[in-house]
């Protein structure tokens, strides 16, 4: 999360990847061998060094975005959100285009209880809101021949692309692409699109992705976090915002 947001919403995001360490360190202890916990976002937690991340700020903000940072941790040292007394998955990301999904339209498996669709205003008012990606008709057939042998489409079909399915949160469930029908989340993966929320049209040789929202939309936005603090929540607020019926307890 930016340091040049809201303290409220800062100390929210302290608190969720607190808590998201803890989860991930209590159910996949056993991922890394000896260790408990990795570095890879893609995998457990991002995490750089102090030294690399005032190296990425102009001299004039390192000061004052550091202070902010440890104010936001040290206010909120040992809390951490719990359902029903245990510590919770808690998710997160950037920008959920004013509404967030469920971890089954995401991931499949099973729903928690306390990981709901809900909808936030003001995301559109952030540059993670919304996004364009082109791709050729060309490099769209290539990339799906390359996973699905069988793939074939003919642009001259007035459907050759269609949205056939949306999940409750806004996303698309399902796509049908020629004679393939494509999960959200996959044709997301495969053109590296910056959210399953997204429109497609036929422009020529081009195939354009409108994107609405940054990530899997699942748990806290941070743009979400963000707006709802200018707007006077607390990051306690905020939390009960984006996870229902839990609890902050302190460790």
């Amino acid at each position: 999360m930016p340091a040049s947001y809201h303290i409220e919403a800062l100390k929210a995001q302290a608190i969720v990847a607190r808590t998201y360490t803890i989860y991930t360190i209590t159910h996949n202890n056993d991922k890394h061998g000896s260790g408990v916990i990795c570095t890879a976002s893609n995998c457990c937690q991002a995490w750089i060094s102090k030294e690399n991340r005032l190296s990425k700020w102009d001299e004039s903000e390192k000061n004052e975005n550091w202070a902010k940072i440890e104010e936001a941790v040290y206010s909120t040292k040992g809390q951490v959100i719990e359902y029903e007394g245990q510590v919770i998955d808690a998710f997160f990301h950037s920008n959920s285009g004013g509404k967030t999904e469920i971890p089954v339209n995401v991931w499949g498996g099973t729903d928690f209880p306390y990981l709901k669709v809900v909808e936030t205003s003001g995301e559109d008012a952030y540059s993670q809101y919304s996004s364009e990606a082109i791709v050729t008709k060309n490099d769209l057939e290539k990339k799906l021949k390359s996973k699905y042998s069988d793939f074939n489409i003919n642009w001259n079909e007035p459907d050759s692309i269609k949205i056939v399915e949306y999940t409750d949160g806004g996303r698309v469930r399902t796509l049908k692409v020629g004679n393939k029908k494509l999960s959200g989340v996959e044709i997301r993966s495969i053109f590296n699109l910056k959210s399953a929320n997204f429109r497609c049209n036929i422009e020529g040789d081009n195939i354009k992705f409108s994107v609405v929202g940054y990530g899997h939309g699942v748990g806290m936005s941070q743009t979400g976090a963000d707006s709802l603090a200018k707007n006077g929540a607390s990051c306690k607020d905020i939390i009960e915002h984006f996870y229902a019926n839990i609890e902050i307890v302190s460790l």
